[in-house]
């Protein structure tokens, strides 16, 4: 091999080497630091306490979730299946008055369900798709993360009646959140700037789907027999 070659040869591999640096910084920059606290928010911070307050390790791993998951287009739901849906959720929230536990669980089922038909990894990987529903609805994630707890019995299910009532209530209140997300017309479609998952539709259109809360999940019951 003549010496000419072999200069080049080094050359090419120098501008190859450069140009992945080149990339990676590049990335650092878009999905790092302040970005990454802007696109998840509260997400951001949960995830740095799950990581012991190590800020690095933290965005390593919300890095991670929007390079798998960023690019996933949400399949779009029609009238039908969005009416289809919420009855089912007015049945969970209805059956919760008698049975808070078994309504608790088909609400985990249900979010898992509609995540599934809406594009993300189904429900049988729930940690795949609870780290994909992250990217794209990061404020709300975390009553899907709530309730499965509770569903799962993940959440230790010690105390009194009275107290696992409440909690499974707020579980419920809050996983409710997520679900109006994923079945609103507008999931997906109306991002705020900066890639933050909040959704810019119209404040009345938030209400209305807020309003459909069943008056007995704000109540308070008697302890479960």
């Amino acid at each position: 091999m003549s010496t000419g070659l072999i200069i080049l040869l080094i050359v090419i591999a120098a501008v190859v080497v450069l140009g992945a640096a080149a990339l990676f910084l590049r990335s650092r920059g878009r999905h790092g630091g302040p970005g990454l606290k802007r696109r998840f928010g509260p997400e951001y911070e949960r995830t740095v306490a799950m990581h012991d307050g190590d800020t690095k390790a933290a965005e390593r791993e919300l890095t991670e979730r929007v390079e798998r998951h960023g690019d996933l287009h949400e399949r779009p739901l029609d009238g039908a299946e969005r009416q289809r849906y919420a009855d089912r959720w007015t049945a969970v929230q209805e059956r919760f008055v008698d049975s808070p536990r078994e309504a608790v669980a088909e609400a985990d089922r249900l979010l898992g369900e509609v995540a599934a038909v809406r594009g993300y990894p189904d429900g049988g990987r729930y940690d795949e798709q609870l780290a994909a529903l992250s990217v794209h609805h990061a404020d709300h994630v975390d009553g899907y993360r709530q309730v499965h707890r509770v569903a799962t019995g993940a959440d230790g299910g010690a105390g009194e009646d009275g107290t696992r009532t409440e909690e499974m209530r707020s579980a419920l209140l809050g996983a409710r959140a997520l679900f109006d997300d994923l079945t609103s017309a507008d999931s997906g479609r109306h991002r705020a700037p900066g890639g933050t998952g909040r959704s810019t539709a119209p404040a009345g259109s938030r209400a209305h789907a807020r309003s459909h809360t069943p008056w007995a999940l704000h109540r308070s019951r008697p302890k479960e027999s």
